[in-house]
């Protein structure tokens, strides 16, 4: 198991179909106690019910610097130490550059940008302390590729800003024996998009995929898992795409 003895934190899990649940399935799977932050608390509690009696769910609005260094505190508490975090909580909001206005513009970039800054600081100075952790993020392929299905470009610019903050982030934290590395997915069949793709609109996304079909929660977590283990001991501001080929660089 990749992850025995491991602790890991990860923000916006409570969805079922979800790429956080999936990962938190499969890091439990490889060993590790998980802690599932989410704004939704009882949805948090249930999904670290559903993973068995040493995991746990709290709630956790990543927008709140506060409630992030409560959660960081309660995790830290209950496992003793954390290993690791992974910011992967997020919204998007499907619409055009004219119909962005100012709460719209926040709300995206405060949940998927300013949300992964406030967390990493909650725990950041634990990991120094113990000279030792990773730190992955959710990005997306809408970020290299100037929009994607369902996000708007204020969805573009903020997993654009996840990017360049995880890369500073690996920089600056590297000395202190801390990770940092980002995952940029492409269209993930989740809650979020589901029941939103048609027939049609499947058929002409599939042509522009290599390997022919949609990604589902697993593909990305197996990325999270690589991020979080050792087998990645000497990776840091790496930028790992879960596309099927959709971006090719």
């Amino acid at each position: 198991m990749l992850l025995e003895g491991k602790t890991a934190v990860i923000s916006g899990a409570a969805s079922p179909r979800g790429i956080g649940q999936a990962t938190a399935r499969l890091f439990a799977a490889h060993g590790a106690k998980v802690a599932i932050l989410d704004i939704d608390e009882q949805g948090a509690r249930e999904a670290a019910a559903s993973l068995g009696p040493d995991h746990i769910g709290i709630r956790c609005n990543v927008t709140d610097l506060d409630e992030c260094r409560r959660a960081a505190d309660s995790a830290i508490t209950a496992f003793g130490h954390v290993d690791i975090l992974l910011n992967n909580a997020g919204i998007t909001q499907p619409v055009k550059t004219m119909e962005i206005d100012a709460a719209s513009w926040h709300r995206i970039l405060d949940v998927n940008l300013t949300g992964v800054l406030y967390l990493s600081q909650a725990f950041i100075p634990h990991m120094r302390s113990r000279r030792r952790g990773s730190i992955a993020c959710m990005s997306s392929v809408s970020a290299q590729r100037g929009g994607g299905i369902f996000g708007g470009p204020h969805y573009s610019a903020a997993k654009a800003g996840v990017l360049g903050l995880a890369k500073a982030m690996a920089r600056e934290l590297g000395p202190d024996g801390i990770r940092v590395n980002c995952v940029t997915p492409g269209l993930i069949q989740t809650d979020i998009t589901g029941g939103k793709l048609t027939d049609e609109m499947r058929r002409d996304i599939l042509k522009g995929i290599p390997l022919n079909r949609l990604g589902d929660a697993e593909d990305v977590a197996g990325a999270y898992l690589f991020l979080a283990s050792d087998l990645s001991a000497y990776i840091t501001g790496a930028v790992i795409d879960v596309n099927g080929g959709m971006l090719i660089h």
